[in-house]
């Protein structure tokens, strides 16, 4: 084809022995002789090149001009281009190969901008700074946070300048990990990167911010923020409702109606949890309107937070109008309502729908479980609790930590301390609320000893106890009148930072109080910061139990005086100072007063107390009328109570009858035989008293021993 095009010019210009070319703008110029001859070409690239010297190609201007054009068109979208850099077996394979037109570009060509360079050295470090954001947001995706932050210190090593695509999976890592230190020198930085501006980057650093618990600073970067969508405003309302700031949350909510921001489900979703937490059943009735006009009441999570809403502020109608209105109730859905139920006290109703949740075939899972062994726990129901238990074995469940948490509370509170004890044995690990849990029941049923080495045996495996450890750990040391025990748990809790908890405080004036130290008692009530009812009545208890009459009634006074909310356990404790302490009329002023000033309902053993009153007066009389009269039915302690008084005053008719409706109601009983038998014997009649004691004996009934714990050493 060259050598076709050369002979033409030739036999144009047959003078011409050797074809000298000068190269200029769009033309060539030939020399005939003495003059120059010039000749326009307009040929094309491919000819650009031509051995021997003799070429005739386009200029070098234009060639130049169409690689330009080239390398212009692969930078503004490199994806375009086939990269066969990597894949390249011979030189002659072009470098980057166009998909579509096959246009072809080699790094190496001489006719190559000078301005290529430096753009293909950016365009490699945007394609490294890629590779590094990818890797990042891979790791936090998979919730490898810890590798995040290892991969960005690496990036920051190398030298590798960061990006708003670098920042965001950053201060997701930083959020999730509560990083709050890496959040803010992540922060620092993007402040350099002129990165705070973007709206993605700002709202992931008040994300950050607020989950770590920091919202001044939250509140910071987010008054900064030159615009903010509904996701800015939605990590402000969940951040408060977090922090325990749930009226701050509604606030906010309200500000960003005012700013025309329409809310979504998200953030209606935040709106309930904040009603939740603050107990605000009228606005989260108001939001639920709301809800239904922007059309998300099909929405899943909006349902559910719904159920949960009206289930925390009481109204389990309204929870159960919104889910029977769900087509096809997700196992959320079926928890929401089970754990609602639990939470206003309606555990049997829980247990009925959990019966109804596996007729519609729904699976359960560990929050079912744990919702329907909180219910069972709050009504007592033993079997339906192993029932539950085997499910859970069947499920695969019971290695679940909080599976396991729920079956010890359940079983300690339906009394079988031998279940468990099997479910905390065959759990796997144990955390701080397993071993709190066995304490409590341990001492709920009486074997405070064994809770103490429990105790000894828990701190011996590395678990740091917590308030809910020491407040068991304090009723303890109580119940077996172990001061030297409780002093020494007392300088634990004071390590451990626990000596703030109102809780433990309280613990602490009941367990010196119990053990004799009313001194000891005094000085922690005094320098509590703040005093609830149980702190209060811990004191007045310790009153009762020293027979401190005067001094329970008067501190029973200042209760008052400070406002305290009264409750029935107050009124026990105040009853028995008043029994213990002869004041009897005054105890029964008191029990008046309950209903017509203090609005409190009386309930059985406030009742029992007032019969212990009167017995230990010597009104007996009085108080069998009183037990004939009660609201509730007399249960065997009542009984027992006034059978005791008979005993005191020697009163063998009384005593005879009591000891009858005893019997009655527990045969098995041989304490109520010992009080009968005692009761003829100090009335002179022995052969009365020998004939109870025989018929015991033949009953192989047994007299249960009362037991005393002594610390030796």
């Amino acid at each position: 084809m060259c050598a076709r095009i050369l002979s033409h010019h030739r036999r144009q210009f047959p003078s011409i022995d050797c074809l000298p070319i000068y190269r200029s703008i769009g033309e060539v110029h030939v020399t005939t002789g003495s003059a120059p001859v010039c000749h326009r070409a307009a040929l094309s690239s491919s000819y650009s090149s031509w051995s021997g010297g003799d070429l005739l190609a386009p200029t070098a201007s234009a060639a130049a001009g169409q690689k330009e054009r080239l390398w212009r068109k692969f930078f503004a979208d490199p994806s375009q281009w086939w990269d066969g850099r990597l894949q390249k077996v011979n030189a002659k394979y072009p470098d980057f190969k166009h998909k579509k037109t096959h246009e072809v570009l080699w790094l190496d060509d001489r006719q190559k901008p000078l301005w290529v360079e430096a753009e293909m050295d950016a365009m490699a470090l945007r394609l490294d700074r890629c590779l590094w954001n990818r890797s990042l947001a891979r790791n936090v995706k998979a919730g490898r946070y810890e590798k995040a932050m290892e991969i960005f210190q690496q990036m920051q090593e190398q030298g590798m300048s960061p990006d708003k695509f670098t920042f965001l999976p950053v201060l997701n890592a930083c959020a999730s990990l509560r990083a709050l230190e890496q959040g803010r020198h992540a922060h620092e930085q993007i402040v350099k990167s002129c990165c705070e501006s973007n709206v993605f980057v700002g709202t992931s650093l008040v994300d950050m911010y607020a989950k770590c618990g920091s919202l001044e600073d939250a509140w910071r970067v987010f008054n900064k923020m030159p615009s903010r969508n509904v996701v800015s405003w939605n990590v402000m309302i969940l951040g408060h409702v977090k922090c325990g700031q749930g009226h701050k949350a509604l606030e906010l909510f309200q500000q960003m109606q005012h700013e025309g921001v329409q809310p979504s489900c998200v953030t209606f979703t935040g709106v309930l949890n904040a009603c939740a937490s603050v107990v605000a059943l009228e606005e989260g009735r108001h939001a639920h309107e709301q809800i239904i006009l922007c059309g998300y009441d099909s929405n899943e999570f909006v349902q559910n937070s719904l159920i949960d809403m009206y289930a925390k502020c009481g109204s389990m109608e309204d929870a159960w109008r919104v889910f029977s209105k769900i087509r096809s109730p997700h196992v959320v859905s079926w928890n929401a309502m089970i754990s609602g139920y639990v939470r206003c006290g309606q555990g049997q109703n829980a247990l009925e729908l959990f019966r109804k949740m596996q007729q519609e075939g729904v699976q359960p899972d560990g929050i079912t479980f744990v919702g329907v062994l909180n219910a069972c726990a709050s009504v007592v129901a033993l079997e339906e609790g192993r029932q539950a238990h085997e499910k859970i074995i069947q499920s695969g469940c019971e290695l679940d930590v909080f599976v396991g948490n729920s079956l010890i509370d359940m079983y300690v509170k339906c009394g079988s301390m031998e279940d468990a004890w099997r479910v905390f044995n065959k759990m796997p690990s144990h955390d701080v609320v397993s071993w709190s849990a066995m304490l409590s029941g341990l001492v709920k049923h009486g074997q405070g000893q064994y809770a103490l080495e429990l105790f000894q045996q828990m701190q011996q495996e590395g678990v740091q106890p917590g308030p809910v450890t020491f407040v068991a750990v304090l009723n303890a040391c109580a119940s077996v009148l172990a001061l030297e025990e409780g002093r020494h748990v007392h300088e634990q809790l004071i390590q451990h930072g626990c000596d703030s908890n109102i809780f433990v405080q309280s613990s602490l004036v009941n367990m010196y109080a119990k053990c004799g130290s009313m001194e000891d008692a005094w000085r922690v009530f005094y320098q509590m910061p703040s005093r609830n009812v149980v702190s209060w009545t811990a004191m007045l208890h310790g009153y009762a139990m020293h027979g401190l009459g005067n001094e329970a009634l008067a501190h029973f006074e200042r209760m008052c005086q400070q406002g305290v909310k009264i409750n029935d356990v107050t009124f026990i404790c105040l009853l028995s100072a008043c029994s213990h302490a002869g004041l009897a009329d005054e105890g029964l002023h008191y029990f008046d007063s309950m209903g017509s000033v203090y609005c409190i309902s009386a309930t059985l053993e406030n009742y029992a107390c007032i019969v212990d009153l009167l017995g230990r007066a010597g009104r007996l009389l009085e108080a069998e009328d009183f037990v004939n009269t009660m609201p509730f039915e007399p249960n065997v302690d009542v009984w027992k109570t006034l059978l005791g008084a008979c005993k005191i005053h020697g009163h063998v008719q009384m005593g005879e009858r009591i000891a009858k409706r005893v019997v009655d109601l527990d045969p098995a009983d041989a304490a109520s035989y010992v009080l009968l038998s005692n009761i003829y014997a100090a009335a002179g009649k022995w052969d009365l008293s020998v004939n109870v004691k025989q018929h015991r004996k033949e009953s192989s009934m047994k007299k249960q021993p009362d037991r005393m714990w002594i610390g030796l050493d």
